[in-house]
C-alpha cells in the first residue's frame, strides 16, 4: 500500500469536499488522530477504514481501494470521468452521483454490445390503444 499516495488523495478529496480533518473522521467514524496519521502518511488504514472514509467524503470506496494499491484500476479513467472528478464547483456527493450515472450507462452499454449477437423479437406496432380492452388498434 502506497501511504503517501492514499493519505494525499484523501487529503485532496477532503479538501474538495470543503470539510475538515475533524468533521472527515466524525463522517468516518475513525479517531481524529488516526486520520491525520492516514492523511501524513504514517498509518496504514485497512480497507475497512477506507471503506468508511469513502462513505465520509462520499466518493467510491473502489477510488479509495485503486490509490492504495489494494486493487488495480479496470480501465482507464474517461475524460468525462475526469471530468467530473476534477470539477471543484460541485460537492463530493454531486460527484458521486454524477459518476454513478456515467457509470451505469456505459455497464448498459457494455451489456447491450454482447446482446446484439443474440435475436431480438419484432417491436409492437404503433397505434392507439383501445381504452375498452386495452388492445392497441391500427392508426386510422
Amino acid at each position: 500500500m502506497e501511504l503517501p499516495k492514499i493519505g494525499s488523495y484523501i487529503r485532496e478529496q477532503r479538501q474538495q469536499a470543503k470539510i475538515s480533518l475533524r468533521q472527515l473522521a466524525a463522517q468516518a467514524g475513525v479517531s481524529f488522530p488516526y486520520l491525520s496519521q492516514v492523511e501524513r502518511g504514517v498509518r496504514k488504514p485497512s480497507a475497512e477504514i477506507l471503506n468508511q472514509i469513502a462513505k465520509g467524503l462520499q466518493i467510491s470506496a473502489q477510488a479509495l481501494y485503486v490509490q492504495a494499491g489494494l486493487i488495480e484500476e479496470r480501465e482507464p479513467d474517461s475524460d468525462v470521468l475526469t471530468a467530473i472528478r476534477a470539477d471543484v464547483t460541485i460537492s463530493g456527493r454531486q460527484r458521486q452521483v454524477l459518476i454513478d450515472i456515467y457509470e451505469s450507462f456505459r455497464r448498459e452499454n457494455r451489456a447491450a454490445s454482447t446482446d446484439e449477437a443474440q435475436p431480438t423479437t419484432p417491436a409492437e406496432p404503433l397505434g392507439a390503444v383501445n381504452s375498452q380492452n386495452g388492445h392497441a388498434t391500427p392508426e386510422g
